[in-house]
């Protein structure tokens, strides 16, 4: 498969992971093996969550982005705020006051995210109105809920609303706007985003629903959180009237704000990843009905609990009230031309069988089967040891070439202890059959003697790690192998 199409901005900076594998039980796609002592990211199991970013307690998970170095490459930029950041700081009564610190900061414009989000409201009501037979249809603002649904919900990609998500809607508003407005080429204009998270930040390197994204960088909010905090203090003094969003734009920044913007009760809105594939497996399932609209959010709480935020996310939910007071309910600027052309999807989303163990169907079900036969073979206890999720990942591992049944602890133990029971029986016999054997064999059998003895030792300790892996495991689906069987590197920092 082209590796382009699995560009991913999460990598391992395997010099500080320990093994620990608290990050393969997290990951929702089992994208993550321990191998040799180090996590190891399967990048086309991979969806960009940050899931392993967020549970990573050794920051071994990192996050590619630009750094404000991007600004330099560039005549002419303009940042696109998201609806989220304007939650990250304290007592903002008046958004222009932090719109105006971006161009202190180096930027020549801003083009609110906010604003585009509204626009894109309206569009996704028409479209609700005009095609009832693909009720509910999924928002496509997430990226990480459309790569979830590319990979593992085939049968829900008709479901996905073809419209781009607001932050490139705005990008290819902003680039238009800043076109007119200096007489510069589209290439002298750079647009760049400040990501909440890192699937947007993969969005814009590789985005679904568009052969390319308007987005040219993409600077992590709370890279600049510390700097924009000082040009406030200055910004305050006289701000310009730079904003245009309303409530509802700058809604969209947390969970269910998309759906209360389509004024309709006939919506669900679900944010957190495991919650996310809860409602995906019974809207496939048919389990949902009567619903227009599903809003699915991967991040806990919203955009506002991207990893690449400052503010905790429940904190940052309750400040969009407050800053309610201060907005419009909605936008004040008018549709710029081209708006109705920036809407649209230019492209299908394609499903992407990574999950698919054989290259055809008969291939596919012999190694179910296999897999089938191995896993009674394993103990069922999803105690991570082996550097797999669960005992089924370990199976299909197995079944592709990537393992074996003795990376499994349990089944290793087994194998001494069994071992060790037939050269114990092998030395006694010899023992009575062989005259004079005794002086010869008995410090053999002393020794597998005690070599059982100390299998028999690794018993307590590893049903404990089990209980404790279970206790501690998300409550995640299976793997969905089986169920699918018939920008320049000189302005690009990594995280530190």
């Amino acid at each position: 498969m082209d590796e382009q199409k699995f560009f991913h901005s999460v990598y391992l900076d395997d010099k500080l992971c320990r093994g620990c594998v608290n990050c393969i039980k997290r990951c929702p796609t089992e994208a993550i093996r321990v191998w040799d002592g180090k996590a190891h990211i399967l990048e086309k199991f991979c969806i960009d969550c940050g899931e392993c970013v967020r549970t990573c307690s050794y920051h071994a998970k990192r996050i590619r982005r630009d750094n404000l170095g991007i600004l330099e490459r560039y005549d002419y930029t303009v940042a696109l705020p998201p609806p989220s950041f304007y939650t990250q700081f304290n007592n903002l009564q008046d958004v222009n006051i932090l719109l105006t610190a971006l161009l202190y900061l180096g930027f020549d414009d801003v083009y609110e995210v906010a604003d585009a989000a509204e626009q894109v409201s309206e569009a996704t009501k028409r479209y609700i109105a005009d095609h009832p037979e693909n009720w509910p249809l999924i928002s496509t603002a997430c990226p990480t809920v459309v790569r979830l649904v590319r990979i593992r919900f085939p049968n829900l990609l008709e479901h996905l609303l073809p419209l781009n998500p607001p932050v490139e809607v705005a990008a290819r508003l902003a680039r238009q706007r800043a076109m007119e407005r200096t007489g510069l080429r589209a290439d002298q204009i750079g647009v760049i985003f400040l990501s909440p998270c890192p699937a947007k930040i993969t969005y814009a390197k590789t985005p679904l629903g568009t052969d390319s994204s308007a987005i040219d960088g993409a600077i992590a909010i709370k890279d600049i959180y510390p700097k924009l905090l000082f040009h406030m203090k200055e910004a305050r003094k006289h701000p310009l009237s730079l904003s245009t969003a309303g409530q509802r734009g700058v809604g969209w920044g947390k969970g269910a704000g998309e759906s209360y913007a389509l004024d309709t009760d006939r919506f669900l809105a679900a944010d957190g990843i495991e919650n996310i594939i809860k409602v995906l497996e019974e809207l496939e399932d048919e389990k949902l009905r009567d619903l227009e609209f599903i809003e699915l959010d991967a991040c806990p709480g919203g955009c506002v609990g991207g990893t690449l935020q400052v503010e905790n996310a429940y904190v940052a939910k309750s400040k969009f009230k407050r800053l309610n007071h201060f907005l419009p309910p909605v936008r004040t600027s008018t549709d710029p031309p081209g708006t109705q052309q920036a809407l649209p999807w230019d492209d299908e989303v394609q499903y992407e069988p990574v999950f698919r163990l054989g290259h055809n169907v008969r291939e596919s079900i012999a190694m179910v089967n296999q897999m089938n036969e191995l896993l009674e073979q394993l103990p069922g206890l999803d105690c991570g040891s082996c550097g797999a999720p669960t005992c089924r990942a370990r199976a299909e591992d197995i079944v592709r070439g990537q393992s074996s049944t003795l990376d499994c602890i349990h089944v290793l133990k087994r194998s001494v202890k069994e071992l060790t029971a037939a050269c114990s029986d092998l030395a006694d016999q010899a023992l009575h059959d062989i005259p004079g054997a005794d002086a010869r064999l008995q410090p053999l059998l002393e020794s597998l003697q005690k070599l059982g003895a100390q299998a028999a030792l690794m018993d307590g300790p590893l049903q404990r790690r089990a209980t404790e892996a279970e206790s501690v495991s998300p409550d995640f689906p299976k793997t969905p192998a089986a169920q699918n069987a018939p920008a320049g590197p000189d302005t690009t920092q990594e995280e530190s």
